[in-house]
């Protein structure tokens, strides 16, 4: 009974926000997830095959749910939703089944608008179900990338670092070849120029783990135009580790961040776009920036957040402009969304 009214407090405040009701399928298309995402959502996926032979999968995650209907039903971009989520957990303790309540604004037209939209709307449900010691940690995924594209390293080590960033023990390990200038062995290189040949032949428009044939040759052009050689590797390693290790009060971060440039010998304007983290501000609430912060989900581009309650994790979202594209829309979409844990109120 408790958990019921919580629930209807919280679907009250999303609705006084503008939000409304979707209701995403429970049973999703796995090949197209996987084919579409790439391998990320495999291991976690419940699948089953049905009497046709197609392989199904109860869907893993509601903000994922959320975007396949929005591409198919073309419905409202500003959706709240309630049910399960179903993912296999590396704990073996886990529950696979995970209660939501959340938020989605889908076709986000003004990023730092409706980035304060979502966490203030998740900021204030908290208040509502009268939440205590309610504390908000953030991060920026973009500030990152935009130092990476900044320094003055060969292209195909910017986009290794990008693309593995959300893996937090594999990109520890490409920290340490990148201080040794271990690059990847002549073998790799050899086997990704035969299969670069090999899908010129290929249909340009395909989608392959979620780009295009197009897409996927020209980063690997970038590679193999690179420079093999590299002795800066160490000096760089060390510039991104001291990033990694900012954590401070956002009322703090203009500072952090210019000192950061200035003694990094880096551009003053390469986190100019962090307007979003900054406006959080208005909230009139301690917030922690914590630059190696929200890494664990891959679609995530932008600002990322969790709500805490104490020690409880109550909420987490963030900025995903490149999922719906993923998931099959022509163009990236702009969307940002969070996610209520009722487990954890």
């Amino acid at each position: 009974m408790k958990s019921k009214k919580l629930s209807e407090t919280i679907i009250q405040t999303f609705r006084r926000n503008g939000f409304v009701l979707s209701e995403p399928d429970v049973l999703l298309d796995s090949d197209y997830i996987i084919e579409r995402s790439g391998e990320k959502f495999r291991s976690s996926m419940l699948t089953f095959k049905r009497e046709d032979g197609k392989t199904m999968c109860l869907r893993p995650d509601l903000t994922v749910a959320s975007c396949v209907s929005f591409l198919k039903n073309k419905s409202s971009s500003k959706i709240y939703y309630s049910g399960q989520a179903y993912r296999r957990s590396s704990n073996k303790s886990g529950n696979f089944i995970t209660d939501q309540l959340g938020i989605e604004i889908l076709g986000s037209k003004n990023q730092i608008q409706d980035d304060f939209k979502v966490v203030s709307t998740i900021l204030s449900t908290t208040r509502k179900i009268k939440r205590k010691k309610i504390q908000i940690k953030v991060g920026d995924i973009s500030l990152f990338n935009s130092l990476i594209n900044a320094l003055d390293m060969p292209e195909r080590w910017k986009l290794r670092l990008i693309r593995h960033f959300w893996r937090p023990r594999y990109f520890k390990e490409l920290l340490k070849r990148l201080e040794k200038n271990t690059d990847i062995d002549a073998v790799s290189f050899d086997a990704d120029k035969k299969r670069f040949y090999e899908m010129k032949k290929m249909d340009q428009e395909k989608i392959v783990a979620g780009r295009t044939v197009s897409e996927i040759l020209n980063r690997f052009d970038k590679k193999l135009k690179d420079p093999r050689s590299f002795t800066d590797g160490k000096k760089i390693a060390k510039i991104i580790k001291s990033f990694l290790k900012i954590n401070c009060k956002l009322s703090d971060l203009d500072d952090k961040l210019l000192n950061f440039a200035r003694k990094n010998n880096l551009k003053k304007n390469i986190f100019k776009n962090f307007k979003s983290i900054l406006n959080l501000k208005k909230l009139n609430q301690d917030i922690i920036f914590i630059s190696n912060f929200g890494r664990e989900i891959e679609y995530y581009t932008g600002i990322v957040f969790e709500v805490f309650s104490g020690n409880k994790e109550i909420a987490r979202g963030g900025r995903y402009d490149d999922l719906l594209k993923s998931l099959g829309a022509k163009k990236n979409i702009p969307a940002v969304g969070a996610a209520i844990n009722l487990k954890n109120i």
